[in-house]
């Protein structure tokens, strides 16, 4: 099956855009070593935009912006668009200043942040409860940048007692982002006390793409591809921002150009990407090799170890015998210990890899 889109909803933004699926901004996991894996895996001519973690604004200005792992980048992050967290001029304006350095292509303001340290700081989705400061900041972080501004959030907070009402709230919330000046909108569609439990109502996405001027996100409950396709087919959005099951399917986004008949990745050519649950668990490994190599390139030792560790800990659960993978590989600490286990472990015919996980931890 072949599927083709018209248009990327992202290249009214950045016209060399051609392909609709993105990473999602997630703290401790898209950071260099995470983009370049997934980069790896990006048919050949697809063109997209990469997210950093989640940048605290208040910290930004004092930071050697391009040297922290949190915003270390290289060439193939094309068009970086950094996710700032804040909710104070003050911080957001000289930290766009200082990401300059590092050739940003927008920035996008977290909105979405379910933690409950957001909600007690104002920050993250708990702006979503003060809809004029909300869109203030907006207006705020325009007028001090000629950059794109997009925005992450969810469905809203639980502070009103019927779907009606709530559906009015986040309508009138979201218009005030667009006319404040937000370029582009990701929605989660969730609501904040849900955090990951429960299933994302993608209804909502359909309903905000369809009041829309401006391009519309969607995000959450993306496993596989087919997930993805259909996100896009069900609620016309203009592209699908995926998280945690990128990070642990990073060749999701070969699966994806297939489908829109686009070139496989680079050394790969000739190749068909994986298609049944040995030979993704297989790709799981090559995948991990390739992870490890670029977080003891991109790191030190200590700070490598704690990705990898990091990284096993939210993409295992696809694995049969992920629990025994983690195991082997617990007291591993230099690069050369963690590739001779990860081959010991993977030369075996019994693993395979899930569609679904729970994803609800």
């Amino acid at each position: 099956m072949t599927t083709s889109f018209n248009q990327v909803g992202a290249a009214k933004l950045w016209p060399e855009i051609n392909f609709p699926f993105t990473l999602a901004p997630m703290v401790g996991l898209s950071h260099v070593a995470l983009r370049s894996l997934i980069q790896d895996y990006m048919p050949l001519e697809a063109i997209t935009y990469w997210p950093t973690e989640m940048l605290n604004s208040r910290r930004l200005p004092a930071q050697v912006v391009g040297e922290t792992p949190e915003t270390k980048r290289t060439e193939r992050d094309q068009y970086l668009v950094p996710q700032i967290l804040g909710n104070d001029l003050k911080y957001i304006g000289p930290s766009l200043e200082k990401l300059k350095d590092i050739n940003i292509a927008g920035v996008d303001i977290n909105m979405g942040c379910p933690v409950s340290k957001a909600l007690r700081h104002n920050y993250g989705v708990a702006l979503m409860g003060e809809p004029e400061y909300a869109w203030k900041i907006v207006r705020d972080t325009k007028s001090c940048s000629d950059l794109p501004i997009t925005v992450k959030l969810r469905a809203g907070l639980d502070f009103l007692d019927s779907q009606i009402e709530q559906e009015l709230f986040f309508d009138r919330f979201t218009d005030g982002l667009m006319e404040a000046g937000a370029d582009l909108l990701c929605l989660h569609p969730r609501m904040a006390s849900q955090k990951r439990k429960g299933h994302a109502d993608w209804s909502q996405i359909k309903r905000l793409k369809e009041r829309s001027d401006i391009p519309i996100i969607g995000n959450g409950d993306i496993q596989v591809f087919e997930d993805a396709l259909r996100m896009l087919e069900e609620t016309g959005c203009d592209g699908v921002m995926i998280g945690r099951a990128l990070t642990a399917r990073p060749w999701m986004m070969w699966q994806l150009g297939e489908r829109l008949g686009m070139s496989a990745p680079l050394g790969r050519e000739g190749e068909k990407a994986p298609s049944n649950p040995h030979e993704e668990a297989i790709e799981y490994g090559r995948a991990l090799k390739k992870f490890v190599t670029y977080c003891f390139f991109f790191f030190d030792e200590t700070f490598a170890n704690k990705k990898i560790k990091f990284y096993l800990r939210v993409s295992h659960m696809w694995l049969n015998f992920g629990h025994s993978l983690c195991k082997k590989l617990v007291k591993c600490s230099t690069e050369a210990q963690y590739h001779e286990k990860l081959e010991e472990f993977f030369d075996s015919t019994s693993l395979k890899y899930s569609n679904y996980t729970d994803l609800s931890y």
